[in-house]
């Protein structure tokens, strides 16, 4: 599929509601289950996206559309949510996702970008050269990515309990 800004907003209007469905009625255990040291339990990738959405995607898009490639973009602390989101409910966090996102994609909207936009070209610190349409569409991959991620973190934590379906289930794999 090419990019196509609407089929990218599509994903990112329902990643809220996706994570909410999906965490909201778990218990502590689901939520806060990782796969060892360093990595992200559900509670920690919604503190990831919210992080994301104060520092990342939107800033990025200014700094294509008011900079081009003279100002590189910010570099991204991947890991900030470990200290901002300490002792929050995850209901707060959902929230605070949902709002920041609505915003975002709100002020995405009335940018009213063209064809030609999609092509204009940012400074990624570590990756050189990106386009606006790839940093859109890259928006969108990393929320089914993590999406993904957080079904598998979850998945894991019955790897052992499923006995030899585990054959059958190649997100264990």
């Amino acid at each position: 599929m090419r990019f196509d800004q609407r089929k990218a907003i599509e994903i990112l209007a329902a990643t809220p509601k996706t994570l909410r469905a999906l965490l909201s009625e778990l218990s502590k255990e689901w939520i806060h289950s990782n796969e060892g040291p360093s990595t992200f339990s559900p509670f920690d990738v919604v503190g990831h996206v919210i992080h994301g959405e104060r520092t990342d995607w939107m800033p990025r898009v200014r700094v294509i559309l008011e900079h081009g490639t003279s100002m590189p973009f910010e570099p991204f602390d991947r890991f900030a949510m470990w200290e901002e989101n300490r002792g929050e409910p995850l209901s707060v966090l959902l929230d605070t996702f949902e709002t920041l996102r609505r915003a975002n994609l709100m002020e995405l909207e009335e940018l009213g970008l063209s064809e030609a936009d999609f092509d204009r070209k940012g400074m990624h610190p570590e990756l050189g050269e990106v386009t606006l349409g790839q940093l859109i569409a890259t928006w969108a991959v990393h929320d089914l990515n993590h999406i993904g991620q957080i079904a598998r973190v979850m998945s894991r934590q019955y790897e052992d309990e499923v006995g030899p379906w585990r054959a059958y289930l190649g997100i264990l794999g």
